[in-house]
């Protein structure tokens, strides 16, 4: 870009001053340009005998006798466990206070005569892994809830799943009790404390519970309950005779 002299100013001949410089204007030299960029270090404040100490950080405050650090809350593995279509999923994601992680794929031709889901479900998915979610009991207390798939074909992810657990809530279908013997089975061959819940469909049992017993072949020691999986305060209650289970066990085996 070519340099425009303004008409005011006439042009310093050369080796002079120009006319607008500020040399010519207040006297004296030409100020010395600040060098760009940071070259040398800086000069002490003028007032700072020595320079400032090091920072270090605050010491922790010790705590009080009426202090109380917060704890985070026990964690504890719970599976829900039973056959195909019975209402694991639903179980789950009617009180995880959390999005439920599913692995839910649609059902396709090639599991028809393989994958019953019962007359009465709509089912159109199948959970080909698990089900994930969590629920806090109490600021002490927190479960982690497990859903087992159904299929006998993903029968070999059960002893993945169970390890770690402190119990299981093997979900129950009345008009289809045939499904649930592996589960049942599973968890007796394990050792693993668990609590049978039958699913009322529809609000109601194919059979009453004295006769599911009977049909289950479960002693008395094994806690048989009704429950809704749909009803979240309904699957809370199931929960807690599953921890109620695990507890007394694990009393027990304090004491031995």
């Amino acid at each position: 870009m070519d340099s425009v002299q303004s008409p005011d100013w006439p042009a310093a001949p050369p080796g002079a001053l120009a006319a607008n410089s500020a040399a010519a204007r207040y006297g004296g030299a030409a100020p010395t340009p600040p060098p760009i960029g940071r070259a040398t270090a800086p000069p002490p404040p003028p007032h700072a005998a020595t320079a400032p100490p090091p920072y270090r950080p605050p010491a922790a405050t010790p705590a009080g006798p009426g202090t109380h650090r917060a704890t985070p809350p026990i964690p504890v593995k719970i599976l829900v466990a039973g056959g195909f279509g019975v209402g694991k999923t639903t179980t789950v994601g009617s009180i995880s206070e959390i999005a439920p992680l599913t692995t839910e794929a649609e059902m396709t031709t090639a599991g028809i005569g393989v994958d019953d889901p019962g007359q009465r479900s709509g089912k159109t998915t199948t959970t080909v892994a698990m089900d994930f979610g969590c629920v806090t009991i109490d600021r002490s207390l927190k479960l982690y809830l497990f859903g087992t798939p159904g299929q006998t074909r993903f029968g070999f992810m059960w002893d993945d799943l169970a390890r770690g657990a402190l119990g299981a809530l093997v979900v129950v279908d009345s008009a289809r009790l045939d499904d649930c013997y592996p589960a049942v089975d599973f968890f007796e061959r394990a050792g693993l404390p668990f609590v049978v819940g039958v699913n009322a469909f529809d609000g109601r049992l194919a059979h009453d519970l004295s006769a599911i017993r009977w049909a289950l072949a479960i002693g008395e020691h094994v806690p048989l309950v009704q429950f809704d999986a749909r009803d979240r305060l309904s699957v809370r209650d199931a929960l807690l005779v599953v921890l109620d289970r695990a507890l007394d066990r694990a009393t027990r085996e304090k004491r031995a």
